[in-house]
């Protein structure tokens, strides 16, 4: 069943642990998360923040109405932006936006590359942070349209992950939402460190697989960084061998992206399109959390690689019986 709303509490999310070596599986409370970790493990952490990419707006002289995303901002000078539009047919180079009551917020079409995808020129009188303030003021969180089609006052919190901090995501990375400032604070006492990574999750993070031959899927590049502490604070696990735990799979995705020839996790920053899929041999993290996902995805085919396909099967299957949540807002696994 797909979860439309999260649960009351964010670390009260059920949990079902799964154990690969023997295809063991617990059933859990997220909050006791926690019990199956010791000193000195890690939890690695993606602190994206997600922000309101989505604007709705009109077209001029026919006043149609238009919805775009915002994907990436390219020049902060110029105010330049890729989107996607919706409806995109009848939007063309030259064409104006307007947006909000006043129409304060107009933008120019001044590329088009892809059949949905334009670049965008705002043209806003006043600076940088009073136009960017103004542009988030009109845009709502991108909650995924599968959830529920109407973003409510609850997104604008649970659409977000509590240690949020570098914004750039037009998507949450959804194993993080189930951690509360209490279950952090109690990571803490316990001498589980955490180190934070980067990974503005992109669109494409969403894109269904529809190719028979994995190894022809492209995946849209996201950018990443990890720096020098997180590397260290993740080594220095590996080298006293403790759990390094994946917290989700953009988090998988970053540390994949910069391994280095010994197998450790190296400083790092750029764009990744990797596409994880059976069979790969995992370098960095032995342990993951990630959510139940969808069909047909990317993250499916990740968490399976690292599983084994007939494990996961058997997981979901359980899953599904004992009527956890599926999707952004669902329940979680942790894979030990």
């Amino acid at each position: 069943m797909l979860a439309k709303y999260p649960a009351e509490n964010r670390d009260e999310a059920r949990l079902l642990v799964l154990h690969r070596k023997n295809g063991k599986i617990e059933h859990k409370l997220f909050r006791e998360v926690i019990d199956y970790f010791k000193e000195h493990d890690v939890f690695i952490m993606n602190n994206t923040k997600v922000f309101p990419a989505r604007l709705y707006g009109n077209k001029e002289k026919t006043g149609a109405e238009i919805e775009i995303f915002l994907l990436r901002e390219l020049n902060k000078e110029l105010r330049l932006w890729d989107v996607l539009v919706d409806p995109a047919r009848k939007i063309r180079i030259g064409n104006k936006l307007y947006f909000g009551d006043d129409d304060r917020m107009v933008a120019e079409v001044i590329d088009n590359t892809t059949s949905r995808g334009r670049t965008l020129r705002f043209l806003f009188d006043g600076d940088y942070d009073e136009f960017k303030q103004t542009l988030y003021s009109l845009g709502e969180m991108p909650l995924p349209r599968w959830v529920r089609e109407k973003v409510e006052p609850i997104d604008a919190e649970r659409y977000q992950t509590i240690y949020a901090k570098n914004e750039g995501a037009v998507a949450a990375p959804t194993a993080g939402l189930h951690f509360s400032p209490h279950l952090l604070k109690r990571l803490e006492i316990k001498g589980i460190n955490v180190a934070e990574i980067t990974l503005h999750v992109g669109l494409g993070n969403f894109r269904m697989v529809d190719v028979e031959d994995l190894t022809k899927h492209k995946m849209d590049s996201e950018q990443f960084i990890i720096d020098p502490k997180a590397a260290e604070i993740v080594n220095k696990a590996k080298e006293l061998d403790r759990k390094v735990c994946a917290i989700g799979t953009t988090t998988m995705r970053a540390i994949e992206s910069s391994v280095a020839p010994n197998g450790r996790l190296k400083p790092n920053e750029g764009w990744t399109n990797k596409f994880i899929f059976d069979p790969y041999e995992f370098s960095v993290a032995n342990c993951m959390i990630t959510n139940f996902h969808l069909p047909y995805t990317t993250q499916l085919m990740m968490v399976s690689a690292f599983t084994g396909y007939e494990t996961l099967m058997k997981a979901y299957g359980v899953a599904a019986a004992e009527g956890y949540k599926f999707g952004t807002y669902g329940d979680a696994m942790l894979i030990l």
